[in-house]
């Protein structure tokens, strides 16, 4: 396996680095190792398991808190990006590692609280396999069209009549099936009169390189990879998932203000740890994550990528996956949503 080294000095902005997603995608590898002299850290090494290739939002987000652990936490930090397969890649390789704290893995909070509903094969079991560690990363989603959808349609409201209008080439783009964004896509869209086919990419960079180059109409993404596509021109965006309008982007509406009172929703990451892994080792990883996410420097590195850095305690994350299930594993059965299918 390649590797690359990062420093741990400041990192540049955050959406610079999103924008140049592609690139990185192409250019990075799957192993990136983060070190810093040892002062305080608690162990020698380190390996976060990512769940997204580079240049997707896992990736930044594990990479980010990486550069901040090494040294406070661990002397070492290694990126090991495992993409592909809902998640089941990622969750293999975590499955394998010692349950001794070396190993994390970052992920969306769906291989925990939605893909087992997904998946009829899944390879392997929440509850059983994964440690709930820490809250990571939270943000909005926007909903996003590219050139193919007539530059007079505004807002999502005519955006479901153009779809309407042009049943072939009404189709909607997201990083995976039964993903959060999926998942807005099908309340969105799912109604009488539209005729609309969703298509999903394995991760965020080639889902919007799809929409850059006109393959999808549609494309719903975490607010920050959509963001440094719009000074441009390529895309436009037409709403965000927030309760209220996001800082991020104040100037566009949020989706309950364009009358879908239900779109309210938040893209979340957390860290697991292996099965086995004990009670202790579980909450000093999760104060570790507490004390980073304390940092200025990491925060505005969030809020660069319109992200929010969170943290929370093990017993904190495991409520927040049930509360995940409950508010949406209904729609995906209501829905007929598969990942198998």
């Amino acid at each position: 396996m390649k590797t690359s080294s990062l420093t741990n000095g400041r990192m540049p902005r955050r959406r610079v680095l999103i924008a140049g997603a592609a690139a990185a995608a192409a250019a990075a590898c799957s192993s990136a190792s983060i070190g810093q002299a040892a002062s305080g850290a608690k162990q020698e090494r380190l390996r976060i398991l990512c769940t997204g290739p580079a240049g997707s939002v896992p990736d930044i987000v594990a990479r980010t808190f990486g550069e901040v652990l090494a040294g406070a936490f661990a002397q070492q930090v290694v990126i090991d990006n495992r993409p592909g397969a809902a998640g089941q890649i990622a969750v293999q390789a975590l499955k394998s590692a010692p349950a001794d704290g070396s190993t994390w893995l970052l992920g969306q909070g769906a291989i925990a609280s939605l893909y087992p509903t997904l998946y009829g094969k899944l390879g392997y079991d929440p509850a059983r396999d994964l440690v709930p560690v820490s809250l990571a990363a939270e943000m909005n989603l926007g909903v996003a069209v590219g050139n193919a959808v007539p530059a007079e349609v505004a807002d999502t409201r005519m955006l479901i009549e153009w779809m309407r209008r042009h049943s072939g080439e009404a189709n909607a783009a997201s990083p995976g099936t039964g993903t959060l964004p999926h998942i807005l896509e099908v309340m969105l869209f799912d109604r009488p009169g539209l005729d609309w086919r969703h298509v999903p990419y394995p991760g965020g960079p080639p889902a919007m390189a799809a929409l850059l180059g006109g393959q999808v109409a549609v494309l719903v993404l975490p607010e920050g990879l959509l963001l440094p596509q719009l000074s441009g021109g390529r895309l436009r965006l037409l709403g965000t998932s927030g309760h209220e309008r996001s800082r991020f982007s104040p100037t566009v509406p949020t989706l309950v203000e364009q009358g879908h009172a239900r779109s309210v929703m938040r893209e979340w990451f957390a860290f697991f740890a292996p099965a086995g892994t004990p009670a202790r080792i579980a909450e000093q990883a999760s104060e570790a994550i507490g004390n980073v996410v304390a940092r200025a420097g990491l925060l505005r590195r969030f809020e660069d990528a319109a992200m929010t850095a969170a943290q929370s305690s093990p017993s904190q994350l495991a409520a927040k996956i049930d509360d995940d299930r409950r508010a949406w594993v209904p729609l995906l059965v209501n829905a007929g949503i598969r990942g198998d299918a």
